[in-house]
């Protein structure tokens, strides 16, 4: 994902004020150790999170709460047509057991 260049501090912001509603969907869609991480020269954003199931999980983007989240961000950083966080996905090279 990528957020703009200047609102690194609001997207944190942002974050640290996490809706309860958002924070409860992503419990009960099985989201954990959820972290985003913010490469500060870039804009770049890299986000891990553990899922129990990849299923629900992915029920998740398709609850009005996340599509709020996603009109509520879009202001801020770079996203596809409907709102959502324009991402990639990368390549496992390593994992260390």
């Amino acid at each position: 994902m990528h957020v703009f260049k200047g609102y690194y501090d609001e997207y944190k912001k942002r974050h640290d004020k996490l809706w309860p509603e958002m924070r409860e969907q992503l419990a009960a869609h099985g989201y954990h150790n959820y972290s985003i991480f913010l490469d500060e020269e870039t804009g770049d954003l890299f986000s891990y999170v553990e899922v129990e199931n990849t299923v629900l999980a992915d029920e998740m983007s398709k609850m009005e709460i996340c599509k709020k989240w996603w009109h509520y961000m879009k202001d801020i950083m770079e996203t596809n047509p409907d709102e959502s966080p324009s991402s990639k996905p990368l390549k496992n090279v390593f994992i260390l057991p």
